[in-house]
């Protein structure tokens, strides 16, 4: 769904948003259910029947005029409906959202480790964005970009609907300039500072991108600050934003970032997260020139990386 469609039905939704979070929706397409029912539980085919049924039994489903749907509701195609996601006992996040920048159009956030930039999957209230449309009380605010949940550093919001396009058009248009650190282990025959340009693509059947052969489609310059032992303490500069591109890069070359449990292989899926051993992946700082004031912006996260800390 395209982001400026999001905001649209966000706005007109039948639901208001509920502790921070929007409302979620389903279309109804042309088949043979009979009711209502039926289409969800097949829709929803890792939901058990029941909890759907209950859903229904409550009012927790609605039409486009905030009807309440029924387990007797007969299937009418080509609708929406309406309801709030739910989350299962959802993980705690124990860490700060420090708020590094605010204004009537902007909103720079320093996000730490292990907390995920916007609702999804098994997170709902437990992420940057949810937290601040509730404490800042602006319901509408919107991300800008993302960053990883693993990944802390600076992270930026819109609070008014109407200008979020200009800010999002500065990182379509690659006019933002965005310096990451992390700690890698040091390769002796890496000639450093490197520009690294590679195609990275979605790997087949996972979360995770890989390299490909084909024209490159992302690129990073990749420098070294210091270092500690047998680590680097390495600034990175994404031209492109592919997605996962610094910790993909990072690991095609041989040094791949601290406690990355997805590169350079998938990790086996933990219950809960290890919070004494972050990725050491920071989002250090973002420049812009601001297309609303006209103002250069730079901000930059106070954190640290832990430099001593041994490879995963």
């Amino acid at each position: 769904m395209k982001k400026s469609t999001r905001i649209t039905f966000v706005r007109d939704a039948p639901l208001p948003l509920r502790n921070g979070v929007a409302p979620s929706r389903v279309h109804l397409p042309a088949g043979p259910w009979a009711l209502l029912i039926d289409f969800l539980t097949e829709r929803f085919e890792y939901v058990p029947p029941e909890v759907l049924r209950a859903r229904l039994i409550r009012g927790d489903i609605v039409d486009q005029s905030g009807i309440a749907q029924t387990l007797d509701s007969p299937y009418q195609a080509l609708r929406w409906l309406w309801y709030y996601r739910e989350v299962p006992e959802e993980p705690v996040i124990p860490f700060e959202l420090p708020v590094l920048f605010r204004d009537d159009f902007l909103v720079a956030v320093d996000k730490p480790h292990f907390l995920a930039s916007i609702p999804g999957g098994r997170y709902l209230q437990e992420t940057a964005l949810t937290r601040l449309r509730a404490s800042l009380n602006l319901p509408m605010l919107s991300p800008i970009h993302r960053l990883d949940r693993d990944t802390a550093g600076v992270l930026l919001f819109c609070a008014d609907p109407e200008r979020r396009g200009a800010y999002q058009t500065l990182f379509q248009t690659r006019n933002v300039q965005k310096e990451y650190e992390a700690i890698a282990p040091l390769r002796g025959d890496l000639e450093l500072p490197i520009v690294y340009r590679s195609c990275l693509q979605p790997r087949p059947g996972a979360f995770t991108m890989h390299e490909t052969g084909g024209e490159a489609n992302s690129e990073t310059r990749i420098e070294l600050i210091h270092t500690a032992g047998q680590l680097g303490h390495y600034r990175l500069r994404p031209q492109t934003g592919r997605k996962h591109q610094l910790r993909a890069h990072m690991s095609a070359l041989g040094i791949p970032i601290c406690n990355d449990n997805f590169y350079p292989q998938l990790k086996a899926y933990a219950e809960s997260d290890d919070f004494t051993r972050p990725l050491q992946l920071l989002a250090r700082a973002i420049q812009f020139t601001d297309p609303i004031s006209g103002q250069l912006r730079r901000f930059e996260s106070p954190r640290s990386l832990a430099v001593s800390q041994a490879p995963a």
